[in-house]
């Protein structure tokens, strides 16, 4: 792939930074719309009011379409429709055949009300709010790059931008539409948050099980032999699924609820657990996949039941992504920016993506700390950087190899 040259480089970050008061105006009206993950009506008015900012900004797409979240949960046979946020789906014309696919997801971890208490605020290259740095910020650095690239008159490839509103929760309903985005296309860029400044080029997957344990009750002191203890069922499983673990290949395992029976004097007749696991690779998730459906009771009168699964799969650092991230080092030098990448163990709607095959860079949004917590808050010079950075990334992606 072919990079440009530092002339245009500079041209764009030039142009973006004549602009960064307009940039942070927009961020302050996105951060003050709530988007809570729970809450349907809020979802919706979040995502009409990002429908005229981004016609407002980026004029009519070639193509869109918004995708019920109710009524798409309903095709999946969930039974909760109507609760998850929508989609929206826009192509934009570019020079080229398949299309970068653009992703950014527009709920947030914080409920209604939030804002009342800590609303956007700037003070000097810091700004804070809920959701700023995760991720609101990333889509207004695309929505500039994207300007400063038709400004300037600069080439661009064929774009198709997903927004979601459900990535906070998983992804449940979201998921088949971006990988129907994504299976033809040439890179997927994610505007996720940055880690401390780095591109993220692999995660984990991260799998959500449940274990219920089925016991036979008695009295613990008159017939204690009559029963089968589920806490006992569930305490040797415990030991098995920690030794599950596997630091060096990236695996972690965490049985993080625990409960069960009813009274010290009962043998336990029921008990649950809940299980997190994180893992860099296929090859560990089938390893652990079989693990689990290996546990048997040691008490045959007892039982286990697994239930969950993976909420997404692992995102490999694969030689499409490497390629991809090299293209990128190559940009920010002629920005004068110097670009790190790293694997980290959240997971993100890029990892749906990755395990189509598909190259994909995550992390390209915003520069700060803080994400879920109080202190979210993003470096404004930062998104200066990050908006010349995308701009100069899908200029290279548009040029003839």
């Amino acid at each position: 792939m072919t990079v440009g040259n530092d002339v245009e480089a500079g041209e764009l970050r030039a142009w973006i930074a004549g602009h960064r008061a307009e940039m942070l105006a927009d961020l302050a009206a996105y951060v003050s719309l709530e988007t809570p993950s729970n809450d349907k009506a809020l979802l919706d008015a979040g995502l009409d009011w990002l429908d005229g900012y981004l016609a407002a900004r980026l004029g009519a797409p070639a193509a869109t379409r918004r995708a019920d979240g109710g009524a798409f949960g309903g095709i999946g046979g969930r039974g909760d429709i109507g609760v998850y946020g929508d989609a929206r789906i826009n192509d934009y014309p570019g020079q080229g055949n398949a299309p970068i696919v653009l992703l950014a997801h527009y709920d947030t971890v914080w409920p209604a009300g939030t804002l009342a208490s800590w609303p956007f605020t700037v003070e000097g290259d810091r700004a804070t709010g809920p959701g700023t740095f995760d991720m609101k910020a990333g889509l207004v650095q695309l929505v500039w790059a994207l300007r400063a690239l038709d400004a300037t008159g600069l080439p661009r490839p064929p774009l198709r931008l997903l927004l979601n509103g459900d990535e906070e929760i998983g992804s449940p309903v979201s998921r088949p539409l971006i990988e129907e985005a994504a299976r033809d296309a040439a890179a997927v860029l994610v505007f996720e948050a940055s880690a401390d400044g780095a591109l993220k080029t692999a995660r984990k997957g991260v799998g959500i099980f449940q274990l219920a344990f089925t016991g036979v009750e008695a009295h613990a002191g008159l017939e204690p032999a009559n029963g089968a203890s589920a806490i006992d069922e569930l305490a040797r499983a415990v030991r098995r699924l920690h030794d599950l673990a596997d630091p060096g290949a990236g695996t972690t395992v965490n049985v993080g609820v625990v409960a069960g029976g009813t009274g010290s004097n009962v043998v336990a007749g029921a008990a649950r657990a809940e299980v997190d696991v994180r893992v860099s690779s296929q090859a560990e998730a089938a390893r652990v996949d079989a693990a689990l459906a290996g546990l048997r009771p040691h008490d045959p009168r007892a039982s286990i039941q697994v239930r969950g699964g993976w909420n997404r799969p692992a995102m490999e650092r694969g030689p499409g992504t490497a390629r991809l991230f090299a293209l990128a080092c190559a940009v920010a030098a002629e920005m004068g920016l110097d670009l790190r990448e790293c694997s980290v163990g959240g997971a993100s709607d890029g990892n749906f993506a990755a395990a189509l095959g598909v190259p994909v860079l995550d992390g390209l949004g915003a520069v700060g700390a803080g994400a879920h917590a109080r202190h979210e808050h993003i470096s404004v010079d930062g998104m200066v950087e990050r908006a010349a950075l995308t701009a100069g990334l899908l200029r290279a992606l548009a040029l003839p190899d």
